[in-house]
């Protein structure tokens, strides 16, 4: 099953408060909105992939509960971008000090703010294009620090702000880098 993108601009454009009910009277189905308006319904991940992406969150929330230097986030959790999308990384860090900028009622729904960190993990279902365009997008909207792992090629790229896209194959472990002081993540979890 593939993702399927619904354009009903020409009917309605939904608030941000009614995509944020649809989403809630609809729990049972994924949604992310693009910069256009535009509603993806993204596939349920199988198992396998489902699995690695809570190993792979397990081990940023024991690094943050340690460090406790901000927010880490799951699949489930809506993002507002700056450029009006809403995404749903795999994974999310904020940093402490804005998170707490954002308002109580921001932080209740889809916070309106692009993480310091995003990871996105390839599903069968995933195309390698339409997912490398998330990422740039995700960098036009000011995240620092981007993963993109696809498990079945054994590949990453690590996007970083200002910075050209950097491929590695088969890495033994991924470094957080300044943006996640002494996060590692070892990359055995991820192939298995």
């Amino acid at each position: 099953m593939n993702a399927f993108t619904i354009d009903l601009s020409s009917v309605i454009k939904l608030t941000d408060d009614q995509f944020y009910e649809l989403c809630q009277k609809n729990s049972d189905i994924k949604f992310e909105r693009n910069a256009q308006g535009e509603i993806i319904i993204m596939p349920p991940t199988g198992g396998e992939t489902g699995n690695c992406n809570a190993e792979i969150t397990t081990d940023f929330a024991i690094w943050n509960r340690q460090t406790q230097l901000g927010k880490v986030f799951d699949s489930s959790t809506g993002f507002k971008l700056p450029n009006g999308a809403d995404r749903s990384p795999d994974v999310a860090w904020i940093k402490q000090e804005r998170w707490d900028a954002l308002t109580p009622a921001q932080k209740e729904k889809f916070p309106p703010i692009a993480p310091d960190f995003v990871l996105e993990l390839m599903s069968p279902t995933d195309t390698l294009q339409k997912t490398q365009e998330k990422m740039q997008e995700y960098m036009e909207n000011q995240v620092k620090l981007s993963w993109l792992i696809d498990r079945k090629t054994r590949r990453v790229e690590i996007y970083r702000q200002g910075k050209e896209v950097e491929v590695l194959e088969s890495p033994t472990e991924l470094s957080g880098e300044d943006v996640l002081p002494g996060f590692v993540l070892k990359m055995q979890i991820v192939w298995g």
